[in-house]
């Protein structure tokens, strides 16, 4: 295994749209939501081991889920748990944690994942992301990883690429979510990826990167650098982290930089970032109701997705296309085709009933 590569899992999101199972308290990418025995969180930690050394995957998430992510991951030390003292988007996050990488290892080549993604054939990822790897480690070039869309969805980000025969292919240009008909022209015109979120590249590239577009930030982390990885790190992050303009990765590098490439995935992909996500993901029943944790008695009830803790029994008649979970003092009824608007229900049950159940 390459002593050279190196792993971010981002951890620090509270995935509201999985509400009432993923809290403020306790996320999605620390629960079992595909019912497989293991949290998503342990699912991409252990699949990044098998290319990347479990040492050197660092786990990027909020100073609050800390003691989570330890528990969780019995196999990762502290060193490895990066913390955020402040809420930030991922460019101030990655930069941090690069800057560290590239001090413990100036030859790193690192991929950064999200922990909560579901990835269908984990070979295939591992092939891909080994391709990557090489190409950022000969190259000054900023990678990702795109996803061939199969249907015009309007909720990913896309990327358009040169059509030239190279497996690693020149980005032209990322549009974020576009309308149905823009969609459609995209998968029409084949030259379009669904933009995944995994990025590869070496710490030196990304951090020239930051300095030639994001120099005030890189200034503001640059008076660290004497101090990462050592015990004065955590005293120096509080005071300034939270200094740090809260700007996506997307929007502060890769629209400007011109070194910006993508590596067409060969494995099935889906960011649940929904229950109608992970219903699509899950296996359906004869009636086709996903079904996590819970025994279930159906009566002309259709397309739901069913979780409860405990394998409590559920009776359902007449419901079609709902999503139905039960978790301790909150019992969701809510139908699948209104899910993008679980947020604002959550935001409505925080201020009527408090914001304990958010």
């Amino acid at each position: 295994m390459n002593k050279n590569y190196y792993a971010i899992l981002m951890a620090g999101g509270v995935g509201s749209r999985f509400w009432p199972v993923s809290t403020t308290e306790f996320p999605k990418q620390f629960h079992d939501m595909l019912g497989t025995g293991e949290t998503l969180i342990q699912r991409t930690f252990s699949r990044l081991s098998k290319i990347v050394p479990p040492k050197n995957i660092f786990i990027l998430t909020n100073e609050r889920y800390n003691d989570l992510v330890l528990e969780q991951l019995p196999q990762a030390e502290q060193r490895q748990v990066v913390t955020e003292p402040a809420m930030r988007n991922t460019a101030p996050c990655i930069l941090y944690a690069a800057m560290k990488i590239q001090k413990e290892n100036p030859e790193a080549v690192m991929v950064v994942a999200p922990s909560d993604h579901w990835i269908e054939n984990e070979d295939a990822f591992i092939s891909n992301l080994g391709k990557c790897f090489e190409a950022c480690a000969q190259k000054d070039i900023l990678m990702t990883l795109g996803i061939q869309p199969t249907f015009p969805n309007t909720g990913y980000g896309y990327i358009q690429y040169n059509k030239e025969e190279n497996s690693v292919k020149e980005v032209i240009q990322f549009t974020e979510k576009p309308n149905y008909e823009t969609a459609k022209r995209f998968l029409n015109e084949g030259n379009y990826l669904w933009n995944a979120g995994i990025f590869i590249w070496s710490v030196t590239s990304i951090i020239n990167a930051f300095s030639s577009f994001q120099k005030e930030m890189t200034a503001l982390f640059d008076k660290g650098r004497e101090l990462y990885n050592t015990g004065k790190e955590y005293e120096f992050i509080c005071s300034n982290y939270p200094k740090a303009e809260n700007i996506s990765i997307d929007y502060a590098i890769l629209e400007k930089a011109e070194n910006v490439y993508v590596f067409p995935a060969t494995f099935d992909w889906n960011d649940l970032g929904t229950w109608g996500s992970l219903y699509d993901k899950l296996e359906k029943n004869d009636v086709k109701n996903a079904i996590v944790n819970a025994r279930v008695l159906s009566q002309d009830a259709s397309g739901n997705m069913i979780r409860t803790v405990n394998d409590k029994i559920v009776v359902v008649d007449g419901l079609e296309d709902y999503i139905i979970v039960d978790k301790e003092e909150v019992l969701l009824i809510y139908p699948k085709k209104k899910e993008q608007n679980i947020k604002e229900v959550l935001n409505k049950v925080k201020e009527t009933f408090g914001e304990k159940y958010g």
